[in-house]
């Protein structure tokens, strides 16, 4: 069974449930309240009737107007059926509110009958067990008890009354829970749709993602179900960066590998044909072999950030001295690229805690490619300041070929090259920029890229915390 139809059975089991238990309580809860209210009502009118008997016994002196009593308050009947007293008749006694038969029957203290408003009951034989509303009937003169009245001897018109009242407030109720049950049913079953769908668009997506197809969902709400969607669409481009990465990564790592090897195969095959001197050769299969090294050793960096394995030794270190060694290090390479290497340091740049085999990697990966981006005749300056009491920032700009404004956000991306660099050959990976990141984000500083555009240079700024003092 799918997870709709759950829901919405659920939905409506409860509601049933609900609409049951409310009509089954108000039921009873109202037989019971009305049976209190019948009981009370039969009492009072039977105390009322028994008054008016007592003042009709006083003022003939007896029993000869007890039917004038009994007219007077709408129990007799003349002979006319059941529920035809009209309401104009019913009007004109003080209790003339009777539309059914009402049986009363006055005994006396004689224990004989004395009036049977239905003459079921002969008057002056001995009264029967009697049930209904008995009251005592007192002389109003002497205050003598003068006789008893029964009221509604078999409860009919009271209990026939009851039980319509009920039966109509029971169909109304019924009623009334169908229709909440058939609203109850719609709104489960848009309740129940709303909440699946995007769960069935989110399955549907995944399938198209697992067979390689990219796929967005609807953003619809701003609750739950749209934060998963929104979510879902982050991942899935996400998802997709990382593809377009990883199809970069092998087209990079096919040609990385290609060149330095096929240079090693051509120099060997020089070397034992004779067309290549052994220093020439060596030095070539050398070269192509640190080539090769090198990108073993950014694969290796790049596993150990991704486990988290990157570990510091922390000291003081001057960062003049660091950058002065650092330009020293890549100078020989920007005199081969006729590019000018100059390192700007200003006065009083404290101490920083860094680790200094690490940082001077993530450094030698922005001069490397500030120095492989950058035309002959061009400049790479790096400029180191204090920033406030508690930082310092390493700059290194140069005029080289610049960034794309498009290809800023993603410079720092594991596997990330831009156009210009792969249209002009240049070598790399996509690793150095994002190694790099990690060592300073690991020393708890930050890194940044600017650039105006395709050929205006590129700037890449370094903000590190100086070393504490205690």
């Amino acid at each position: 069974m799918s997870v709709r139809w759950r829901i919405m059975g659920s939905m409506v089991f409860v509601i049933v449930l609900t609409v049951a238990v409310s009509v089954s309580v108000g039921y009873y809860a109202t037989q019971s309240r009305l049976d209190t209210f019948v009981e009370r009502i039969g009492g009072d009118a039977a105390q009322q009737l028994a008054r008016n008997l007592g003042r009709e016994y006083a003022a003939a002196g007896g029993w000869a107007t007890v039917d004038q009593a009994l007219t007077r308050a709408g129990y007799t009947y003349d002979g006319v059926p059941r529920g035809e007293r009209s309401e104009t008749d019913a009007g004109e006694h003080a209790e003339g509110f009777h539309h059914d038969r009402v049986r009363v029957v006055v005994v006396g203290v004689d224990g004989r009958l004395v009036r049977d408003n239905l003459s079921q009951l002969s008057p002056g034989t001995p009264a029967p067990r009697l049930g209904g509303y008995r009251e005592t009937i007192f002389d109003a003169t002497t205050n003598q008890p003068v006789g008893e009245v029964y009221l509604d001897v078999n409860r009919e018109f009271l209990s026939t009354e009851s039980h319509g009242f009920l039966s109509t407030l029971l169909y109304i109720i019924v009623i009334g829970g169908v229709l909440t049950i058939a609203a109850a049913m719609l709104l489960a079953a848009w309740l129940s749709k709303r909440i699946t769908a995007p769960v069935a668009a989110l399955t549907r997506a995944t399938q198209s993602i697992a067979q390689g197809n990219a796929t967005q969902l609807p953003v619809g709400s701003s609750d739950e179900l749209g934060r998963m969607s929104e979510a879902f669409n982050r991942m899935t481009s996400a998802l997709e960066t990382q593809r377009e990465l990883r199809r970069r990564l092998i087209n990079d790592l096919s040609h990385e590998l290609n060149t330095p090897l096929s240079v090693i195969q051509l120099e060997a095959a020089g070397l034992r044909d004779g067309l290549q001197t052994s220093e020439t050769a060596s030095d070539h299969i050398i070269q192509e072999v640190d080539r090769l090294h090198g990108l073993v050793t950014d694969l290796d960096w790049l596993a150990e950030t991704d486990h988290g394995e990157l570990r510091l030794a922390p000291e003081a270190t001057s960062l003049r001295d660091l950058l002065a060694a650092e330009a020293d290090r890549w100078r020989p390479q920007s005199q081969a690229r006729q590019v000018e290497l100059s390192l700007l340091v200003s006065d009083g740049l404290p101490d920083v805690e860094l680790d200094r085999m690490r940082m001077s990697q993530a450094l030698g990966n922005v001069v490397n490619n500030a120095i492989r981006n950058t035309e002959a005749g061009g400049h790479v300056t790096i400029t180191a300041r204090p920033e406030g009491d508690d930082a310092v920032s390493v700059s290194v700009a140069d005029d080289g070929i610049g960034i794309d404004p498009s290809d800023l956000p993603h410079v720092f991306e594991r596997f990330y090259r831009t156009d210009q660099s792969r249209s002009r050959g240049m070598g790399g990976t996509g690793l150095g920029l994002a190694i790099t990141r990690a060592i300073v984000e690991a020393h708890g500083g930050t890194v940044a890229v600017a650039s105006d555009g395709i050929g205006q240079g590129a700037t890449v700024t370094i903000r590190l915390p100086v070393a504490r003092t205690t």
